[in-house]
């Protein structure tokens, strides 16, 4: 199969002929027909926490067909059957992977890292991992399914309450993801500051209820907009520096939920955090009920992030298309096409 190959870190992705993936008894291999580049995908090719090894296969946010099942599968699944999977191969049968959360395994392998993921032909998953997508859902739209599970899980981390106030910071696939959830769960305002004029007006597409530029006033400018001050603080950027601007700008007794990843040592001020009492929420990954939940609200069309998908490229182009997003201009969700 034809795959786009990390060769060495901080050099471009290569297209090459590798080998077809073979299931395990308890695996699927899934023929692709979507993969998402994120911004994971990204730091993954530098040097870093998240480096992963020469010759990778990356690609995590992916959809397609069964084109092969494990031996122990035989009556479960069939060739054709149309799938997402989370990207996590467990062992199936320890507490975190019975309750739904694979990433939690001891054993756990992540797709797309130490696993070859979706940029790729065909990608093996983990049946248990692996979910049917609803006839009529759009492959374009199962590819938003990874990015949206991340939005939701981060949403339900906060225990966002209908008629709350809400600021996101960064506007990105991430970003829109949590303001497409909190306005799915009633929030009376979501306002989202970015610095790129392109995201700020697919936030407003959207149905965020206000866009803001980062800066010194931010905190002033979400009043002026709102009228009243933040009750939940999302922080999907990840840069050093910010979470400590978030507790600057939150009022006493909210809620802050870092989303976006920060591989670097960062300093806070904790004495502020807690003269006002803040209550800080990290939010890693998802869960199988997290997916689950997706793939039905876009089955129902209750909720549609297709405006996020601003560029879909061949497995040829993708290793450009991958380079451009090192500092990107127009693009939000770029998916690839297989």
């Amino acid at each position: 199969m034809k795959a786009a190959v990390l060769k060495n870190l901080g050099e471009p992705l290569q297209v090459e002929t590798v080998p077809d993936p073979s299931p395990e008894a308890a695996e699927l291999v899934v023929k692709v027909s979507y993969c998402g580049i994120c911004g994971t995908d990204l730091h993954s090719t530098r040097e870093g926490a998240f480096a992963a090894e020469c010759d990778s296969i990356l690609g995590h946010e992916f959809c397609g067909h069964v084109a092969e099942v494990g031996s122990g599968l035989k009556d479960q699944w069939e060739i054709g059957d149309r799938v997402t999977a989370l990207p996590f191969i467990g062992c199936g049968v320890c507490l975190s992977c019975v309750n739904g959360r694979p990433f939690e395994c001891a054993q756990v392998k992540l797709t797309g890292m130490n696993s070859p993921g979706g940029f790729a032909e065909y990608v093996k998953t983990g049946a248990s991992e692996t979910l049917k997508l609803p006839d009529d859902l759009a492959m374009q739209s199962a590819a938003l399914i990874e990015p949206l599970a991340v939005g939701l899980h981060a949403v339900r981390i906060a225990q966002l309450k209908a008629g709350e106030r809400v600021l996101i910071i960064g506007g990105g696939p991430v970003g829109l993801a949590v303001s497409l959830w909190c306005q799915f769960f009633g929030a009376q305002h979501v306002l989202v500051s970015e610095m790129a004029e392109q995201r700020l007006a697919l936030a407003t597409q959207l149905g965020a209820t206000g866009t803001l530029t980062p800066g010194a006033t931010l905190g002033e400018e979400f009043g002026d907009v709102s009228g009243g001050a933040p009750d939940v603080i999302f922080e999907c950027v990840g840069a050093p520096g910010l979470l400590q601007e978030t507790i600057e700008i939150a009022p006493r007794r909210s809620r802050i939920v870092p989303v976006g990843v920060c591989e670097h040592p960062d300093t806070i001020v904790p004495l502020q955090a807690l003269v006002k009492e803040l209550r800080l929420y990290f939010a890693i990954a998802y869960t199988r009920d997290d997916f689950e939940t997706v793939i039905a609200m876009l089955g129902q069309q209750r909720i549609d992030a297709t405006a996020m998908i601003t560029d879909v490229v061949t497995l040829d182009e993708m290793p450009a298309a991958f380079e451009a997003l090192r500092s990107p201009t127009s693009q939000c969700k770029v998916l690839i096409e297989l």
